[in-house]
């Protein structure tokens, strides 16, 4: 017998539908802020992203996070919600009017205290970091991932987990190179290079979830075999 769900896609239009109809237990103030955020059309990670990123950090409670890309600041504040304040999150942005926005949001919320931002080029600012992280979120510019790699595992404490949002470009990144545009050929070549480089490697567990654009789940094979 043919199983007919093998050639059916998951993530239908209903489907997303449904997960962006889902409610997270968010404060009132960080719920104005992401809905101030989609009104604006501000990016930050879409519903079902946020439904499950709350959900494992809720399970996990993590206390040391990593975040590469603090935009405006709501994942970080998800984090320090999801854990109850009991997390310390470091994040790392270049854009000056991003982390101001950030900052803003973090004194409104309360945050401040367990959120350390750090300004600058992340490629410059991941190798002079010592703590070992229990989660690891990278969010930011998607070409620059196979780069921060290396330093996001070395920095993975042995029992944690390192998240990579929006690695499938639309799905784009499956087509052949000659069929993207110029622009975004460096972004295409540089996300296979991630998926191949991630997947190939006998050291690393790695799960693709088809949450927003894709979220790439990778583990450390030794922490899960002891």
């Amino acid at each position: 017998m043919r199983n007919e769900m093998m050639s059916r896609p998951v993530v239908k239009p209903e489907v997303l539908n449904f997960l962006r109809q889902q409610t997270v237990p968010l404060s009132s103030k960080l719920l104005q802020i992401q809905h101030e955020a989609n009104t604006k059309r501000i990016p930050i990670i879409p519903q079902e992203t946020v439904s499950y990123l709350y959900q494992l950090v809720t399970q996990r409670q993590p206390k040391a996070i990593l975040e590469v890309g603090t935009a405006i600041g709501f994942s970080s504040s998800l984090f320090v919600e999801a854990t109850q304040k009991q997390a310390q999150i470091t994040t790392i942005d270049r854009f000056e009017t991003m982390y101001h926005h950030a900052r803003a949001n973090w004194e409104q919320l309360g945050y401040s205290e367990n959120i350390q931002l750090l300004t600058g080029d992340a490629a410059d600012i991941l190798p002079t970091l010592t703590t070992q992280y229990d989660l690891i979120f990278l969010d930011a510019a998607k070409a620059q991932y196979i780069k921060f790699l290396p330093e996001a595992l070395r920095l993975l404490a042995p029992h944690g987990i390192l998240l990579i949002d929006d690695v499938l470009q639309g799905g784009s990144i499956f087509e052949p190179e000659t069929t993207i545009r110029h622009r975004d050929k460096g972004i295409h070549r540089k996300l296979n290079q991630l998926l191949t480089t991630v997947y190939a490697d006998p050291n690393l567990l790695a799960t693709l979830l088809p949450l927003g654009d894709g979220l790439l789940q990778i583990t450390k094979v030794e922490a899960t075999t002891k």
